[in-house]
């Protein structure tokens, strides 16, 4: 031991200290956190763009939102990982969680989330207002009625949970324009449209798992073959929502309804798959890119409306 520090064989804390990051970029779900700050920030840049006004006269905004954002979300994944403390052994998938091999302390996890929490909301509210409001609903919403409530008891979850993955565009957009708009609206759809879907896949791929720690997710308790018409009733969804966002110019209308056209027939496919599993992760991979490549389009489009 050294100045607090643990070394390793050759005098090195590096390896320890790389440990520790990667330990607490899984307690806080860093790639949650990217993938919703791509939303936030999509809300914010649209809310700009539409409003007429400049982001290098707003850039206090952006500081404040964006890693306020940040902060939110991390302590909400954090908060998850110590509520699910008696269940995430049992899945594979979560099994290496740091709050499983006993790397952080359920106290020290519950003091991390609860600031980085406070800290998180603190900075929205210097946004704005109403970006601290729906900072504060999108943490109700993940943590009591997500992760506390529905989560074990209601085949509903993934639904229910979908509201507070639709609320980080909301973030950004009312840190810019409070009263928000059509435009914010239609963010809001989409991300709460996508989720089902993505998340039925996952669920597939992982629904022994999710059986053994008694979790009641659609292919659990319905089965596949009811998971699919799902998840094809709710891809059918999304076809509709990028006319809302019309002020984006026909380019992305064009590019949101070929991806629409690719996630269906893709859906499609599931009901004659021979191998359900490799079709599920086919259709998470699918809507991981499908998310990224339409938020990012509509930055793009944005410019040049």
């Amino acid at each position: 031991m050294s100045n607090g520090r643990i070394l390793s064989a050759n005098g090195n804390s590096e390896p320890e200290t790389s440990s520790l990051v990667k330990d607490f970029f899984a307690l806080i779900k860093i790639g949650i956190v990217n993938s919703n700050l791509v939303t936030t920030f999509t809300g914010l840049w649209l809310a700009f763009q539409f409003a007429d006004k400049h982001f290098l006269q707003e850039l206090n905004i952006m500081f404040f939102t964006l890693v306020g954002a940040a902060f939110i979300i991390a302590g909400s994944g954090a908060m998850n990982n110590y509520i699910d403390l008696d269940i995430d052994p049992i899945m594979k998938r979560t099994k290496s969680r740091p709050t499983v091999t006993g790397r952080f302390k359920p106290s020290l996890v519950l003091t991390i989330a609860l600031s980085l929490l406070i800290v998180g909301e603190f900075l929205l509210f210097m946004a704005s207002f109403a970006a601290g409001v729906w900072g504060l609903a999108g943490i109700l919403c993940y943590v009591v009625l997500y992760s506390m409530w529905s989560k074990r008891r209601h085949v509903s979850n993934t639904v229910v949970g979908s509201i507070s993955g639709a609320i980080p565009p909301l973030i950004g957009w009312a840190s810019v324009e409070p009263s928000l708009g059509s435009g914010a609206l239609a963010l809001f759809l989409i991300m709460f449209v996508w989720q089902p879907p993505h998340f039925y896949a996952l669920a597939m791929k992982r629904t022994e798992e999710y059986r053994a720690a008694n979790i009641p997710m659609l292919p659990v308790v319905k089965g596949f073959a009811r998971t699919k018409r799902s998840m094809l009733v709710w891809v059918l969804l999304l076809f509709p929502l990028p006319f809302l966002l019309m002020k984006l110019g026909i380019g992305f209308i064009i590019l949101a309804t070929v991806l629409n056209l690719g996630w269906f027939a893709l859906a499609l496919t599931g009901f004659k798959a021979t191998d359900d599993i490799k079709w599920a992760n086919k259709m998470f991979i699918y809507s991981l890119n499908y998310m990224t490549i339409l938020f990012v389009s509509m930055i793009i489009f944005s410019v040049f409306a």
